[in-house]
């Protein structure tokens, strides 16, 4: 395989993109598919956010193309990303730009019930942030739901085994066999 393939694992705050993540990589390990995971909410934390990049898109991509050219270098192809808005259209460029023309990008939308988002998030923001928290995952999930391109997969997350939704999700990229989605 000459190009790279990504899989980007989007979603509002609370559905589970990290966890769900890191399930499709011991899938993948599994399966013996090479990859790399990364954390694209780690790309970008700066405060404050460098002028002139107020979304911090521009130092995203900086940290993305390096990191991924460490990877490439030793051989590897897959990137697992999770991040709540990398399955935009308009993240792309970005993708297109950091790993290389040709890159296969498969977008994969986690979605969760206001309840639920809300419910993981009480358990696990600890400080000061929750209440932001919640009020950006309400509106960050409308914006998902309503700017997605029509090719991205949506998976439900509420009341799922996260096994069985990183299955759904590896299935989606066709990196792994038709027995992984099996639970062969």
């Amino acid at each position: 395989m000459d190009h790279a393939e990504a899989l980007l694992i989007g979603g509002r705050a609370g559905v589970g993109k990290t966890t769900v993540g890191w399930e499709v990589s011991a899938l993948l390990r599994a399966q013996a598919v090479a990859h790399a995971i990364i954390d694209g909410d780690f790309m970008g934390q700066v405060h404050p956010a460098p002028p002139g990049d107020p979304h911090r898109w521009e130092i995203t991509e900086s940290n993305l193309t390096a990191v991924w050219a460490n990877f490439a270098e030793r051989g590897y192809r897959h990137l697992v990303y999770t991040n709540t808005m990398s399955v935009l259209p308009e993240a792309t460029g970005m993708f297109e730009r950091a790993l290389g023309a040709g890159v296969r990008i498969t977008r994969v939308l986690l979605t969760a019930s206001d309840a639920t988002a809300r419910a993981r998030l009480v358990g696990r923001e600890l400080g000061s942030e929750l209440e932001h928290e919640v009020e950006g995952s309400v509106r960050k999930a409308r914006l998902l739901d309503q700017r997605v391109s029509a090719e991205t997969v949506r998976v439900a997350t509420d009341e799922r085994c996260v096994v069985d939704i990183a299955r759904e999700v590896v299935a989606a990229t066709g990196w792994a066999g038709p027995h992984l989605a099996r639970g062969d």
